[in-house]
Parts: C-alpha cells; sequence; structure tokens
C-alpha cells in the first residue's frame, strides 16, 4: 500500500474514531489525521497478530482495522496526555 493510501485510510480512521469518541481533544484535524495514520498502523499490527489480518489494501477490513487502532491510540492518549 503505497503513502497516500495510507494517508487517505488514516483521515477516514481518524475521522471515524473520533465520530465514535466524541469530547474534547487537542490539536483538531491535525492531530486526527495523526492518530488515524498510527492507528492504522497499530490495528494493522494488532490485527496480524491476533489472525484478523491487518490494514494491508483499500477495503472495509482495513478501515475497521484502523479505526479500531485510531480508537485505541484515542484512548491511550486521553489516559496519558490529557491532563498535561
Amino acid at each position: 500500500m503505497g503513502i497516500i493510501a495510507w494517508i487517505i485510510l488514516g483521515l477516514i480512521a481518524g475521522a471515524l474514531a473520533k465520530w465514535l469518541m466524541p469530547g474534547r481533544d487537542g490539536g483538531g484535524w491535525i492531530a486526527t489525521m495523526l492518530l488515524g495514520i498510527g492507528g492504522a498502523f497499530v490495528g494493522g499490527l494488532i490485527g496480524g497478530v491476533l489472525g484478523f489480518g491487518g490494514a494491508n489494501g483499500f477495503n472495509l477490513g482495513s478501515i475497521l482495522t484502523a479505526t479500531l487502532g485510531a480508537i485505541v491510540l484515542l484512548l491511550v492518549y486521553n489516559r496519558f496526555f490529557k491532563g498535561r
């Protein structure tokens, strides 16, 4: 998957994660995009380890995997970095 596809997948995953977990998070759209791209990476790793498959293409499974990864990153961010 190319870098442009990762960015687009990250944007979609970050937007979905933010929509599913609304709240006051700092950073705006840039942080959302970075969380989405990181979520695609984390979701792909977790999905690969658990045998569900990673974020390896631009399809519904990859979007769901990346979104779950972005939600995990958003939870970690809110837990450890939000109060600073």
